[in-house]
């Protein structure tokens, strides 16, 4: 369930309505004490406001296409207003508490004495939009209005004049219709559809200031690619969506075209400067981060639901699903295993030797190696005793890290044939990520205990750990810009960057 509040600093009060119960209830912030009830309506509420001054008033807009008036405290009912005829999808008092307005998926707004109740205009000739109007928002002082709606605008309204005095074109297509507005001291902002934040120009209303571009779905997965000096955070969302972040400044872009249409699952950079990506729409593109664009010749279809991919040198990526490991050299589908008596779920390739480590259910690491269009499987496993759910060659190939579901991370050495050099203890529950720094002495776990730890090769017993680093939800990858900077993602679509300081 979810449930939305109102507060209101001079009186105290918060308004509660809860989505999709069919009441609200009006209480003291403090102490919890009831100081009303919200009735007069048959359906969801979709939004409440509160004056901000004496005498005190409430106003709430609903599914039922009427909004209810309220006089208090105690907050009682007083009237039903019938304007709409469609979803009344926000109401809003002015600073002042002179007037509030009413905006509906019939894209009309009203004005009403914010005293009284009555009605006192309309925005617009007929129509404010063309299409539903989802948010309105006043300036400071209750002069102008900004709207934003489903036909792909936001419009700044002159109150007194009832006119449009500035109208912003954000885009044609469906994901470009705007849900939600904010108009903050000299601050516009609107929030579109794709959940990208738009920063509103008055003086150049065909194009915003700036977008924001970030996730507004869980994160999968992520990468960081190092070019000219600077640090590029790529990660990929539960919607198919990728991201580019730049680590130093937080600015962010997306790639132009399609791409994806589900689920990205895991990524990696290769050598050609491009990030190699596969998803639930059974595709993995390659996609050139120079370019920033999606290309329909760069996306190859599996047969298979992809889970895990690892980039080799010389063009090589190797991808596992359910039931195959599939070998692609040059954008072009190989070789395929098929006759498995394991069941995949993760994969690494070591970019020096060409060996493919292949992390089963079965709880083994299964190693293979590449021979020019094959895969030979060189028949040798190294037990994890658990669901291998994650793997990573150091940066200088000499040791692999395991990550199971049983909350261990085992260490092989490389140029031991692969002994187990040690077992790295911490974690509460299934470790789901690993990443190694570029020292190569230290990596970093991520697992569903929503801890992260930074382990020291040489000292297991040496550790730092990182708990809560994303609240309720557990990191989903992690990644290294440098040595003493880790970025972690999450299902909460945050990303971060942490500093790391050994002691």
């Amino acid at each position: 369930m979810h449930v939305n509040k109102k507060f209101c600093r001079a009186c105290r009060t918060n308004i509660l309505f809860s989505p999709p119960l069919r009441f609200g209830a009006v209480f003291l912030w403090d102490t919890g004490s009831s100081v009303g009830d919200i009735t007069g309506h048959n359906k969801v509420i979709n939004s409440v406001d509160i004056k901000q001054t004496r005498p005190y008033r409430l106003v709430t807009g609903s599914d039922d296409n009427c909004s209810a008036f309220f006089e208090g405290p105690p907050f009682k009912f007083k009237f039903t207003v019938s304007d709409h005829s469609r979803f009344v999808n926000c109401v809003r008092f002015s600073p002042d508490g002179n007037r509030f307005a009413t905006a509906s998926a019939d894209g009309q707004i009203f004005l009403y004495d914010g005293k009284t109740g009555e009605k006192v205009g309309q925005l617009g000739a007929g129509k404010a939009h063309d299409g539903g109007v989802y948010a309105i928002s006043w300036n400071a002082d209750g002069t102008q209005l900004l709207s934003a709606s489903g036909d792909k605008t936001a419009k700044i309204w002159d109150v007194a004049a009832n006119s449009a005095v500035t109208t912003f074109a954000l885009g044609t297509d469906t994901l470009d219709q705007q849900l939600g507005c904010l108009w903050q001291r000299d601050y516009l902002l609107s929030v579109s559809l794709s959940g990208y934040i738009n920063y509103l120009d008055k003086n150049n209303p065909s194009r915003p200031l700036r977008v924001v571009k970030g996730h507004n779905k869980s994160i999968q997965c992520m990468t960081v690619h190092n070019l000219d000096g600077r640090s590029t955070i790529y990660t990929g969302s539960h919607d198919g969506h990728v991201n580019i972040f730049d680590a130093a400044t937080g600015e962010n872009d997306a790639f132009s075209g399609k791409g994806h249409t589900n689920q990205v699952s895991s990524m990696a950079m290769d050598s050609s400067n491009h990030l190699v990506t596969c998803s639930m729409d059974d595709t993995v593109r390659y996609t050139d981060i120079i370019g920033k664009a999606y290309s329909p010749q760069d996306a190859i279809k599996l047969d298979v639901q992809p889970k895990s991919l690892g980039v080799g040198s010389n063009g090589y990526t190797v991808l596992v699903n359910s039931s195959q490991i599939v070998l692609l050299k040059d954008k072009k589908k190989v070789f395929v295993v098929d006759s498995l008596d394991y069941e995949p779920e993760s994969v690494a390739v070591h970019k020096g030797s060409g060996i493919v480590a292949v992390g089963g259910v079965d709880g083994n690491i299964h190693l293979y190696s590449i021979q020019g269009n094959t895969l030979k499987d060189e028949g040798k496993s190294l037990p994890v005793k658990a669901v291998v759910t994650s793997l990573a060659y150091s940066n200088d190939g000499a040791f692999l890290a395991a990550t199971d579901a049983n909350r261990v991370v085992t260490v092989f050495s490389v140029a031991d044939g692969y002994a187990e050099k040690d077992k790295f203890y911490g974690h509460h529950a299934k470790v789901v990520c690993v990443a190694w720094s570029p020292d190569n002495e230290h990596f970093a776990s991520g697992g569903m205990d929503m801890m992260v730890f930074v382990w020291t090769l040489s000292d297991p017993d040496k550790r730092i750990k990182m708990p809560d680093t994303h609240r309720l939800h557990h990191v989903t990858a992690l990644a290294w810009l440098d040595e003493h900077t880790l970025a972690t993602v999450s299902h909460d679509a945050c990303v971060k960057q942490w500093t790391v300081t050994y002691k």
